[in-house]
């Protein structure tokens, strides 16, 4: 079959099994059987599949016609202009959480410093700036901001082992794995008090109240406890701003991703912390809860 029958084939299939974006399924899904990339599809409408080649992409879209999403069939998903490798041990790295890095970053220059110093980008009175990611998962949020803070110190935990596999084999392949610390825990049980200039997470915030609003392929294929919190979507994080607040240096700041459903119980949580902002994602949705600890007197 030649290479634009296959594609126009794939399509309908993927189609009539009601998989959101067939075409876009469909190329991604044929440019990794090719190993090519989407230039080569239209540029080689006439190029003849191998009989391996068939079996292989007929294989992919058995897959994700029955939903499993294509960054598990495939490995991979980008992350702030980085490749990750992704399994369903791992949450699917998604565009919105990069607006938990940009905060991060931006949070960076006002880490904390004796009587507000003038800014510093990278560095603190203390030393190297010290930074955490709870929950790292497949590591795409310390390994993004690895990359551009290299003068500060990242480390990284996750409850799960086999998310951290996935996490240190990220950080190797993009040759970061002496930037990050990676620490098996829940949340940040176990860690010095008063350590962290900035913490970060991507904590599960979806309620099972919520359960039937999710996609089916992200109920039925991604890890349960990295999406679901609890009966109201809020418990990890309720643990969590506790511990946060031991554990970050005083002025140091907590950067979340949230949901619109959660915001205002998150806002009541984070009641006694300085500067308190939620910020929108692109669709003007409650993204990213920041607050910073107080100050001592």
């Amino acid at each position: 079959m030649q290479l634009k029958e296959a594609l126009t084939a794939a399509i309908s299939r993927l189609t009539t099994s009601r998989v959101p974006s067939p075409r876009m399924n469909a190329e991604l899904l044929l440019m990794f059987t090719l190993n090519c990339d989407r230039a080569y599809l239209y540029a080689h409408p006439e190029r003849e599949l191998t009989a391996e080649e068939s079996s292989r992409y007929d294989a992919a879209l058995a897959e994700r016609a029955r939903g499993v999403p294509a960054q598990y069939i495939t490995g991979h998903q980008e992350f702030w202009g980085m490749d990750f490798i992704v399994t369903p041990a791992v949450l699917i790295p998604r565009p919105e959480t990069e607006h938990v890095v940009e905060t991060a970053i931006a949070c960076v220059g006002r880490a904390p410093s004796p009587a507000h110093a003038p800014e510093v980008r990278h560095e603190t009175s203390h030393g190297r700036l010290r930074i955490i990611d709870v929950g790292t998962g497949s590591g795409c949020i310390a390994l993004a901001l690895a990359r551009e803070l290299p003068r500060a110190d990242i480390n990284a935990t996750d409850i799960s082992e086999a998310a951290l596999e996935i996490a240190r084999a990220n950080a190797a392949r993009h040759q970061l794995e002496s930037r990050v610390q990676f620490r098996q825990g829940d949340l940040l049980a176990g860690l010095e008090s008063g350590s962290f200039d900035i913490i970060v997470s991507n904590p599960p915030y979806v309620g099972e109240s919520e359960e039937d609003q999710v996609q089916l392929e992200v109920r039925k294929f991604e890890p349960r406890n990295a999406v679901f919190a609890g009966p109201e979507g809020t418990e990890v994080i309720a643990r969590l701003i506790p511990q946060a607040q031991a554990a970050l240096k005083p002025g140091g700041w907590l950067v979340m991703e949230i949901s619109g459903t959660i915001v205002e119980k998150v806002k009541k949580l984070l009641a006694g912390w300085e500067e308190g902002q939620i910020k929108p994602d692109l669709q003007s949705i409650p993204r990213v809860a920041l607050a910073r600890k107080r100050h001592l007197l």
